[in-house]
Order: structure tokens, then sequence, then C-alpha cells
């Protein structure tokens, strides 16, 4: 699946299903996603250590698998979307999203590239494009860009119905461990005020439209924020399903051998 076929299932009411790679850097570790249900991966470089070549290796190998690549940026910043997406990314995660310009810095580098300054900001502010060409141009050349946006604090809550408003949003991002911070309540995925806030995030995105990602690694947390209506749907990471499979496979040859 390509980053038009992913918008396009999402558009027509559909779900897509995605994991987080957080330590896989080799690029031969794409051939393990290959053939397993995924429609896209996020690779994180947030809170991951990757060179920018070492991005380019592993997007260049994951070219080949059908599962549509899409970079979690450090932070929501115009230049962090076109090298992701020059590396050969067909979308961006822009983490911690809190206010309207941010987005539109986002959105428009990814929807627009390689258009910059004053023209790009004119077109995000009014939509008055260079030209006609250049507008079927640009929307040919980015028809695979997917652009996410992190809603992960009690400040971007407070800013979403303007937010949404910004036209070319692909899928709102819920970060649990950060907006859970944010309300008080840290890594406590229980607690009705942690609910209540992704629910609220959910229900006015999808108003709009827009479905919403809430990455969380365990298979009840996802099958519960699914089940309230999370289509973008974003599950565990690498490193964690890793440990788990080697915890599972050596406490039963333990067992075993006992």
């Amino acid at each position: 699946m390509n980053g038009a076929e992913m918008k396009a299932t999402l558009k027509a009411g559909g779900r897509v299903y995605g994991t987080m790679i957080t330590h896989g850097r080799e690029a031969r570790w794409t051939q393990a996603l290959t053939g397993i249900g995924l429609d896209y991966v996020v690779i994180d470089t947030e809170h991951s250590p990757r060179s920018r070549a070492e991005l380019g290796d592993y997007l260049t190998a994951l070219s080949a698998t059908g599962v549509a690549p899409i970079i979690r940026i450090p932070i929501p910043d115009s230049h962090y979307v076109t090298m992701a997406l020059d590396a050969g990314a067909q979308g961006v995660l822009a983490p911690y999203c809190e206010t309207v310009e941010e987005v539109k810095a986002v959105v428009g580098a990814a929807k627009w590239r390689p258009l910059k300054g004053k023209a790009v900001r004119d077109l995000m502010e009014s939509g008055k494009q260079v030209s006609q060409a250049t507008r079927t141009y640009l929307e040919e050349r980015n028809k695979n860009n997917v652009a996410i946006i992190g809603i992960e604090s009690v400040a971007a809550m407070a800013n979403l119905d303007n937010i949404l408003k910004v036209p070319g949003i692909d899928g709102i991002f819920v970060g649990p461990n950060d907006l859970s911070i944010s309300v008080g309540f840290p890594d406590q995925y229980d607690r009705p005020e942690y609910k209540n806030a992704v629910k609220q995030i959910i229900e006015k995105s999808e108003a709009r439209g827009i479905p919403v990602l809430v990455h969380h690694q365990s298979m009840d947390l996802s099958t519960y924020w699914v089940q309230q209506g999370a289509r973008f749907v974003l599950h565990t990471t690498d490193r964690r399903v890793l440990a788990e499979a080697y915890r599972r496979d050596i406490a039963q040859l333990r067992k075993a051998a006992e």
C-alpha cells in the first residue's frame, strides 16, 4: 500500500494498520516487515538516533516491500518535513503540535514541496496558487505524501478546533505518554481524565473526517481504542515485539527443560 492508497482507504471510512520502528536501523531489517499484514510503518527520528544516510538506506530498502514509510520527525518544522520526504518517505508524523502556524508549516511542506517561502505561506493562508500548472504539477508530485499531526498536550487539545480547520491533514496522532503527563496522570491510561481526553480528540477529528492514531503498546489498549473509533491503527514497536517474543519463547524453553 502506498500513501495515496492509504489516504483513499481512510477517506472511505476504512482502517489501515501499522507499527513504529524505534530500534531497527540495518536496511535488511525491512525484510521482516513484509507479508505480515502491515500497511505502513512509522520510523521514529524524534527519540531514536538515526543519521540521514541511515534513514535514506532504510527507506530505499523499504520501498520494495509494499509497506508505506512514514517518518516521525524531531519537531514540527518544514525543514525536517522536506528532509524526510527527500529521503524517500511517503509521509511525516509531526510531534507535539500546539499552534495553527506549526500545522500549516508541516502540511505546506508535505503537500506542496518544493514550494517554499511566501508562495507556500500564501497558499496555506488563502489557497492562492502560483498557477494552475504549478498546482497540477505539485499535486502529482506529492500525491503519496501523508501529513499526520501530533496532538499530545492540553494546550493542543484547547486549540484542536482551529488546528483541524487547516486543509491537508491526513491524520491526528495521540502520543499517550505525553498526553497522560499533560493531563496530570503520567502513564495512567485507565484514568477517566486520559480516556476522556483521547475520546474528545477522536470525536472532534472524525467529525471532520480525519482519522486518529492512538499509539499504545499492549493488545488490550490498542484494541480498546480501535473499538472507540481509532481508524489509523498504530500498534506497538519493533523493540517491544522482539523483547516479548524472546521472553515468551525462553520462558517456554525453561519450563520444558524443567
